[in-house]
């Protein structure tokens, strides 16, 4: 290209000059924003929209996105979050020591990546053994919306219990026909001391990802497992308990003796290799002989929580038993080799705490059943002098 020279004659302009001159960009523009490109719902703007000064900046990008997207589905999102919520009640019945939770439906679940929705809730609570503590519902099949209004009852809760610990729910995939567990499509956690004693409480909360974390190398007994569920790691952490019996004490004085209860256990502590114990209950009246001072209840097999229901009566006048010590212990039953011990509690005028309570409220009242949970020692109780 070629113009005139101060001189009239022509000048050779360059082309890098001459791309500097016609293709100039002039004023600024400001950069578009990249939610103008990719729309995506965000309610929680809504409010800054109002916000003085604000609006006239904001606007035009949402008024865009909601232009090129007027009904957004959260359900079907791909973001992570977007896992649904669950809908439950908790009541923790003070009275007669118990836990209990209602799964009442779920709304919006992701579907697995199987594409089937066979849904059920897990519960756990935490920190605790898992499997003596592992509750679910029946499966609901073929829905992103399942309703199950079922109860999950938790014996033996108390107020310590409810001071520490957390429930935490899962809902499941029921993948039956697989080889590998499928991992839950959501979760959510509950500190239980946030309830009121004999209060129904309901909730609706959103779903949340498994947290997932390394496997200690001291823990890894599967080759090539690198990661595990949290719950196995609180399991661990919290092995000292052995779990908790339910006994009735009453002095009867028709009957002229001790009449002692064995109703139930909850959360015992695993003993088998599948996970389970098969239970039973030993009762020593110490000091004594023969068949009279010693029995043991029937087996309850592949199970952390039994019911037994069983009654045995020891003779002897009120002064004489408030010198004895009622021994009880919970063992495994093994055919063929030697029975593991599970926990033990003593009840005698040496205990302290509510074993002491109980012990001496029985002996000084007559015809009345008086009953209480106590959680069994790790170690068996000791005979004394």
């Amino acid at each position: 290209m070629a113009c005139a020279g101060p001189a009239g004659g022509r000048q050779r302009v360059s082309m890098q000059e001459h791309m500097a001159i016609d293709v100039s960009p002039g004023p600024i523009q400001p950069i578009r924003l990249i939610s103008d490109y990719f729309p995506h719902f965000y309610p929680f703007l809504e409010p800054v929209l109002r916000a003085p000064g604000s609006q006239a900046m904001l606007a035009p990008a949402i008024h865009s996105a909601s232009h090129q997207q007027p009904n957004p589905e959260p359900e079907d999102s791909d973001d992570s979050t977007a896992l649904g919520t669950l809908e439950f009640t908790l009541l923790f019945d003070a009275d007669n020591s118990t836990l209990h939770c209602t799964a009442h439906r779920a709304k919006g679940l992701k579907p697995p990546a199987s594409g089937s929705v066979d849904t059920y809730v897990k519960a756990n609570l935490l920190p605790g053994a898992i499997k003596a503590s592992q509750l679910r519902t029946r499966t609901v099949r073929g829905t992103r919306g399942p309703v199950w209004e079922e109860t999950l009852t938790y014996h033996g809760f108390t107020y310590q219990d409810a001071g520490r610990k957390t429930l935490r729910l899962c809902v499941c995939e029921d993948s039956r026909l697989r080889r590998r567990r499928a991992p839950p499509l959501g979760e959510l956690r509950v500190p239980l001391r946030k309830l009121v004693p004999n209060e129904a409480r309901s909730f609706d909360i959103c779903l949340e990802k498994r947290r997932l974390t390394k496997r200690p190398k001291s823990l890894d007994t599967a080759r090539g497992m690198s990661l595990y569920e949290e719950e196995e790691m609180e399991a661990e952490v919290s092995g000292e308990e052995r779990g908790r019996i339910l006994l009735s004490l009453c002095y009867s004085s028709q009957r002229g003796g001790l009449l002692v209860g064995v109703l139930r256990c909850a959360h015992l502590a695993p003993m088998d290799a599948n996970g389970y114990s098969d239970p039973f209950v030993r009762l020593f009246l110490h000091p004594g002989s023969g068949k009279r001072s010693k029995y043991k209840t029937s087996v309850r097999r592949k199970t952390l929580n039994p019911e037994f229901n069983e009654e045995f009566f020891y003779a002897g006048h009120r002064e004489e038993l408030a010198q004895k010590a009622l021994l009880v212990s919970v063992w495994d039953y093994d055919l063929g080799t030697a029975d593991d011990f599970i926990g033990g509690v003593q009840l005698s005028n040496r205990a302290s705490g509510e074993r002491l309570r109980h012990w001496r409220e029985c002996l000084s009242r007559s015809d009345r059943r008086l009953e209480l949970w106590h959680l069994l020692d790790s170690v068996p109780p000791q005979l004394g002098d």
